[in-house]
């Protein structure tokens, strides 16, 4: 079991990472390097030999391999991103790059997404090294650049530059999974992420006739562009359920005493009351516009007109998703892929799977393990290009009621009680060690 001094280092090294700023505001905007320099000194200390990789100057990847006591298993893959999304001091109770630990809590950017994972790879495995631990198979950690933009810099580089690290890697986890979702009637849920829906980030372009804008003009590229944003804005996507997804409903159902219709999927999660926010958003694929971009003065009627989507697709739903567009967009817009990645699933009867469910019922005897499939992405998208398929989202956390887990993702006042970071490093620690 992990050891009382990895318990305070958890705490330590989260607030020490959180002190780095690691902002990434997107178009390379970023600097890791002070961070993965952090975490390499950490691993050295542990007696790992840390590679410090990059593809751009001061946009550092991190990684190191465990040697496993078993030579002829597949290694695995424990990965977490270092850079953090952007953060407005004046909205914030604490500066969110102060790492201020109050009242059992530790506070700012990156507390939940997340370097309190990175900061429980950190503690458990110094932790192993003080006792003389080694895993059954070999563990290769990866602390990745650019996860909160295109990953270019870092999970896609490694995949891509230096496959060679990764080596006899068929699993992997990640963020984010294994938290504690309260269901407001005594239940304490655990979803274990095994899917990822893929990410369609969509530039949309309309054109027309340049013109002032007191003429008629029935080729008004804005107009073109609203019509087309309305139509996706307005579409409502067909049922899909994913082998992931129909486990979680079966798992959910079985808990709450009945048996899933899944002719009804509206009905069930009807029945699942807030339970059903673990799933309500991976039944189908999405596309929300959220940005707009047309003119440069009110009077005149510009020749060109563009909006972005975000566009999420389930497992198998990628062609449906592509035809769906090319319809709602219509004859008057084009769009292309702005950023593209590909869903994940992964099995949910594996054995890493069930070492995961017993190592978060050792700890949380009563809680509840579930499969679920994350709405967004991760690293793990590009680490699948290796041909690591079976990624799966285990960051383990036991979150008081009421403390509102999701929103804490980019939002404000993120902070993580110092009790979940103990919680997870005895979860990791248990894990990783029976791999």
């Amino acid at each position: 079991m992990a050891d009382e001094q990895a318990l305070d280092e958890v705490v330590e090294f989260t607030s020490g990472l959180i002190r780095i700023d690691t902002t990434n505001r997107g178009g390379g905007d970023c600097r890791e390097r002070p961070a993965a320099e952090y975490a390499a000194e950490r691993l050295a200390g542990a007696g790992l030999e840390p590679l410090l990789l990059e593809r751009t100057p001061g946009r550092t990847n991190v990684v190191a391999r465990i040697a496993g006591t078993d030579p002829s298993a597949h290694a695995l893959l424990v990965h977490g991103h270092l850079d953090v999304v952007p953060a407005e001091a004046a909205d914030w109770s604490v500066h969110p790059f102060s790492g201020e630990i109050r009242d059992g809590v530790v506070w700012g950017r990156g507390a939940v997404d997340m370097k309190n994972m990175d900061a429980m790879i950190l503690a458990v495995v110094r932790s192993w090294a003080r006792q003389g631990i080694r895993p059954r198979r070999d563990i290769v950690i990866a602390f990745t650049a650019d996860e909160e933009d295109s990953a270019e810099d870092g999970s896609g580089f490694l995949a891509g530059r230096h496959p060679e690290l990764f080596e006899g890697c068929t699993e992997a986890i990640g963020e984010s999974g294994a938290f504690t979702f309260h269901d407001g009637d005594g239940r304490e849920i655990y979803p274990i992420a095994a899917g990822e829906r893929g990410t369609g980030w969509l530039k949309l372009t309309a054109r027309g006739r340049a013109g002032h804008g007191s003429k008629v003009n029935k080729e008004n590229a804005v107009t073109r562009l609203a019509a087309a944003v309305t139509r996706i804005g307005e579409h409502e996507w067909p049922l899909r359920l994913t082998p992931t997804v129909r486990a979680a409903l079966t798992e959910l159902a079985a808990l709450y005493g009945f048996e899933p219709d899944f002719r009804n999927v509206d009905g069930l999660l009807e029945k699942l009351g807030p339970a059903a926010k673990l799933v309500e958003s991976t039944v189908r694929n999405s596309a929300n516009p959220t940005m707009l971009d047309a003119g440069y003065k009110v009077n005149v009627i510009p020749g060109e007109a563009a909006a972005f989507v975000d566009g999420r697709f389930l497992p198998g739903g990628e062609e449906e998703f592509v035809a769906t567009l090319d319809r709602l967009t219509g004859p008057d817009v084009d769009w292309e892929f702005h950023h593209r990645s590909v869903a994940l699933q992964a099995p949910v009867d594996s054995p890493t799977f069930a070492g995961m469910r017993a190592a978060v019922e050792e700890f949380a005897p009563g809680g509840h393990v579930v499969p679920y499939c994350m709405t967004g992405g991760t690293d793990a998208k590009q680490f699948s290009l290796l041909g690591i398929d079976a990624a799966y989202g285990f960051a383990p956390l036991k979150l008081p009621e009421g403390f509102d887990y999701q929103a804490m993702f980019h939002g404000v006042d993120e902070r993580v009680p110092v009790e979940a970071l103990h919680f997870g490093v005895r979860v990791l620690d248990r894990f990783l060690r029976t791999a």
